[in-house]
């Protein structure tokens, strides 16, 4: 078993139960801002993932009615007006590790957003694979609104994938708020729910992906990601690989059995 199970986080809060991790930033006084300390820590968190065998889900939950109000002004802003460019390019470089992280940990991540999230707050949501948002969430990507380009973390890369270029250059350029009900008709947030449910659709979601062929989740979020570079015919070329070592799964001869014996396949993630 990784450490991963022990972890104890000094910058949110962390559960691990039935193979599903949630993680909740924990400053709810202040919309639950980021720090250099708890990008980082968030980071290696992520980074440890990739190798962590007895979690198969992670999910990213509000505190205090909101997710995340981005870089805190005081900690993080303040402090950037008053650094060289070494040091500068060593924060950027980190807060995208982080994107790169949820990236390559191999689990499906869902994030469940209520209240605000907003600068990187809206990139968490982002990066992860699936979004759950109340009709309350006000995501922005709203770093122009500093003086800053709109292109941070993968921005400019991810979000046009997501909603498309013209909605994404808007959201970009302008540093608007995208109301729920925008994003969840452009494709961003998977599902609307009210407040009070959000968290248990959430869990829902994640125990249905944890009880699945989990090993095949992992190619699948493999997959979704580095086709992003490949042509038409080396992503069929790289599916067919990738689909031929899942046939060598056990889950897949159980999928078969259950299903000749007209039974539910209980999948076991080898």
């Amino acid at each position: 078993m990784s450490e991963i199970a022990n972890l104890s986080p000094a910058h949110f809060q962390w559960s691990l139960e039935g193979r599903i991790a949630t993680i909740r930033l924990n400053r709810p006084e202040r919309k639950n801002p980021l720090t250099f300390e708890s990008y980082a820590e968030l980071r290696d968190t992520f980074r440890a993932l990739a190798h962590a065998e007895e979690v198969d889900v992670v999910v990213l939950l509000p505190n205090g009615g909101n997710f995340c109000s981005g870089g805190d002004v005081h900690e993080i802003i303040g402090p950037l007006t008053e650094m060289d460019m070494k040091g500068l390019l060593a924060f950027t470089r980190m807060t995208g590790d982080l994107v790169k992280a949820m990236i390559g940990c191999g689990r499906p991540v869902i994030a469940a957003v209520d209240g605000v999230a907003v600068g990187a707050g809206a990139i968490l949501a982002m990066a992860a694979d699936m979004r759950l948002a109340t009709p309350e969430a006000r995501a922005a990507f709203l770093f122009t609104r500093v003086g800053l380009a709109g292109c941070d973390m993968g921005a400019c890369a991810m979000l046009p994938r997501i909603i498309g270029q013209g909605r994404a250059a808007e959201l970009l350029y302008t540093g608007r708020v995208m109301s729920a009900e925008e994003g969840h008709a452009w494709g961003f947030w998977n599902a609307l729910h009210p407040s009070g449910e959000l968290e248990g659709a959430a869990m829902e979601l994640a125990a249905r992906l944890a009880s699945g062929p989990t090993f095949a989740h992992g190619i699948t979020k493999t997959q979704l990601n580095q086709e992003w570079n490949m042509g038409l015919e080396q992503a069929i070329e790289a599916e067919a690989q990738a689909q031929a070592i899942c046939m060598q799964t056990r889950d897949f001869a159980r999928a078969y059995r259950a299903f000749a014996a007209r039974e539910r396949p209980v999948f076991e993630g080898d």
